[in-house]
């Protein structure tokens, strides 16, 4: 099942446990066991604290695996093969179970273990979703941390009968004791937002209690993340309010033009970015959106948070980035996860051997029907346009598989559905004025990014698109504020542009400080001032 290199990098893995840990099989005569089985064996040879038993739970999904504390009793199960982006999740799994450090807040950690009541959660993903590990692994960490909470992941796409019967249209679902819970990427903090109805009160007071900060940075991706850094070295109070870490990065399947590193992929590009900030006294606030923008009486920039608290420094960069554009038509946010969908590689899998459609004929439309091709029965491409956006090599593709066809000159005027999913679409024939439908299960949209800038109307100066626009130095319109990446005019959003841009724009707001007389926590070494 694993492969020579991957046993050795797990054994090592596997020497960081302190106490023993039960690999629970629920098997049955399915070859889905047989592989489940085999896996269990590798990872069981590969560690003396960790034991194979025979599961007892008569109502359990088969194949399934749990993951049990001998010491805590708590379990954690994963129905199907917990391969491909959930392997990571299975040797979290196995690593917290037998005593080793979760590597989370402190205080995050303390407030699940004082969670009162019963939590059983059942996470629905696809193996190809980059999205899903991180949900499944937070979960997981609260079942690792508190007995009175279990989290069971399920490869949607092995148990086709319940995702029908629970109508989940998109990963990852989340259940908790029998009611969908959530939708989409979701991380600790949000969780206990949700179960913990004080928790977010907690959090805004102690934004609002926050010093003033040299530097703010608004947003976690790439750019944000390189301003950041580069503010931190500078010897300055470095702050980052971001609803995630990573933006659009997260889901970004295949990344093999960013410098100096070959190919990777988001989830991990992000992990590194993230360390990388965080190696930085860097006060990083995630699961906060910012909601406006002011300058106070004294000079100093005010970000309004959602909730109510209000962050003050001396300086902004805002680097909120983009976020996938809509159809804004009638049907797409009734039917938004339920048949309507933005990440083909998250939730493809969820439509194996039904007809999609996938909207958009640019390289990110035609990528994603060649990848739906490969899984659905059949895919249609619809674009507004009268010819096809995309690459030569990427349409030729397209056009050589037979369960893939291209309509131009279509505009979707409707999603269509049965009031619980998605039944099809209606798009308008754009040279003969023609009304047509087509009967579908699912629909891809894929027509581009939209910056996300709507709490700045009104403050700093805008595009007619909502971009932000700068200066060579990533000057916005009011002094202090600074700006980089995707939500900026760049014209090219690429990843390697943003981070250099939030390199740029976070020297000049240092050089703004610096003429603003800000002298209290100077550059310490002149390496650092030449960075």
């Amino acid at each position: 099942m694993l492969d020579a290199n991957m046993k050795k990098q797990l054994e090592a893995y596997l020497q960081n446990l302190k106490s023993p840990v039960e690999l629970v099989a629920y098997l049955d005569g399915q070859d889905k066991s047989r592989e489940l089985q085999s896996l269990m064996n590798d990872i069981s040879a590969l560690s003396d604290l960790v034991t194979l038993v025979e599961g007892d739970d008569t109502s359990a999904r088969r194949p399934a695996m749990g993951v049990r504390s001998v010491v805590n009793g708590t379990e954690m199960r994963f129905a199907g093969v917990p391969l491909g982006h959930e392997f990571t999740s299975l040797v979290l799994a196995v690593l917290h179970s037998g005593g080793h450090p979760i590597k989370v807040d402190p205080e995050l950690i303390e407030q699940v273990r004082n969670l009162d009541g019963e939590y059983r959660f059942e996470t629905y993903i696809s193996l190809s979703c980059q999205t899903c590990p991180e949900v499944v692994q937070a979960l997981n960490m609260m079942a690792a941390i508190n007995p009175q909470i279990s989290n069971e992941m399920i490869d949607g796409s092995m148990f086709q009968e319940e995702v029908d019967e629970r109508k989940v249209m998109a990963v990852p679902t989340v259940f908790m004791n029998g009611q969908q819970f959530s939708q989409g990427r979701i991380n600790l903090a949000d969780i206990l937002k949700k179960i913990d109805k004080n928790a977010g009160v907690r959090s805004l007071k102690k934004l609002d209690e926050k010093d003033v900060f040299d530097m703010l940075v608004v947003g976690g991706g790439p750019a944000g993340a390189s301003a950041a850094i580069y503010s931190a070295r500078k010897g300055i109070r470095t702050g980052v309010l971001a609803d995630k870490f990573g933006g659009q990065l997260l889901d970004t399947v295949s990344i093999e033009n960013f410098i100096s590193v070959t190919e990777t992929e988001g989830p991990k590009l992000v992990a590194n970015l993230e360390a990388h900030v965080g190696a930085y006294d860097v006060d990083i606030m995630s699961g906060h959106q910012a909601s406006a923008l002011s300058v106070a009486e004294d000079g100093s920039i005010e970000v309004s948070v959602d909730g109510g608290a209000v962050l003050r420094s001396r300086s902004v960069l805002l680097a909120t980035g983009a976020r996938w554009r809509e159809m804004n038509v009638p049907g797409e946010q009734e039917y938004r996860g339920k048949g309507v969908a933005y990440c083909p590689h998250c939730d493809g899998p969820l439509f194996k051997g039904k007809s999609v459609a996938v909207i958009g004929g640019g390289n990110s439309g035609i990528e994603a029907a060649i990848d739906l091709a490969g899984i659905t029965g059949h895919v249609t491409v619809l674009e507004f346009d009268d010819k096809l956006r995309a690459d030569d090599v990427l349409q030729r593709k397209a056009r050589s598989m037979a369960n893939i066809d291209i309509i131009t000159s279509a505009q979707t005027t409707e999603v269509l559905g049965d009031g619980q999913r998605v039944t099809g679409l209606q798009y308008v024939d754009r040279k003969t004025n023609e009304s047509k439908q087509v009967s579908l299960a699912g629909i891809f949209v894929q027509i581009g990014l939209v910056p996300n800038t709507e709490f700045l109307k009104g403050s700093v100066a805008l595009t007619p698109r909502g971009e932000i626009e700068v200066s060579a130095r990533g000057e916005t319109s009011i002094p202090g504020v600074f700006a980089a990446g995707d939500v900026t005019t760049s014209p090219y959003k690429q990843i390697v542009i943003a981070v250099g841009s939030g390199a740029t724009a976070a020297l000049g707001a240092f050089d703004y400080l610096i003429r603003q007389g800000v002298d209290e926590t100077p550059v310490k070494n002149a390496e650092e001032q030449a960075a």
